[in-house]
This record gives C-alpha cells, structure tokens and sequence, in this order.
C-alpha cells in the first residue's frame, strides 16, 4: 500500500471469502458479511514497534465499514494534514472485529510512503 505524503488518502478494500458450497475448492469468492463488524488498523515503522504512526479505525471516522449484500467494503479515509504528519514508511494490517468481539486480520503488508515536495 502506498501513502502519498500530504495528500488525501483514500482506499477501498472488497472483503471475500472462498464459496465453498458453490465451489469446493476454494477458487471462487463471495462477499464476505461484514454486518455488524467494526474495524481497525495501524501502521507502525517496525511490527515491534511500540508507537503507531497511523492508528484508523471506525471509532475515530478514519474507517467505514459498508455492508451490503452483493458487496461488502472498508472505506480508509485519511485527511491530507493527518497524512502530511507520517514521516516514514513502515508495516500494516487492518482487522475486523465482530458484534461479539472476535478479531480477524483482513489484509496485511509494507505501507510505503512517498515523501511530499510541495509543501
């Protein structure tokens, strides 16, 4: 994933999960039922790391969580000030969390930050 520093910052992310009845072998994709899920997600230099330097979630407005029938979405929506304050690149994941508390990793990886010029 890559960060434009001091820019917006805008993703979506389609959440599937295999259609085992339809196909059980796992090759075909069905959206996954993201009703009543929160979610969450940092960005640290390292992954031990004490400090974040980004943390969004849905609390903080900085994820959504769109469920649908036919698709099921995480909007990340980063402001370009929040953005312009990032000052390396480093690792992520976001996790959904459900109405009962259960924790699952979506998505995983390098966040790479491309530093600004114009300032």
């Amino acid at each position: 994933m890559t960060c434009e520093q001091g820019t917006t910052f805008r993703r979506t992310l389609f959440i599937e999960q295999p259609d085992l009845v339809a196909d059980p072998t796992g090759q075909t994709f069905e959206p996954y039922d993201l009703s009543g899920y929160a979610a969450r997600m940092q960005v640290r230099r390292t992954i031990d790391s004490t400090s974040f330097l980004l943390e969004l979630t849905t609390e903080n407005g900085a994820l959504t969580v769109n469920p649908s029938e036919a698709i099921n979405e995480i909007f990340i929506d980063v402001s370009a000030s929040v953005t312009a304050s990032v000052s390396t690149s480093g690792v992520y994941d976001i996790e959904i969390i459900d109405d009962e508390g259960v924790v699952s990793r979506v998505l995983e990886g390098e966040f790479n930050l491309s530093p600004e010029v114009t300032r």
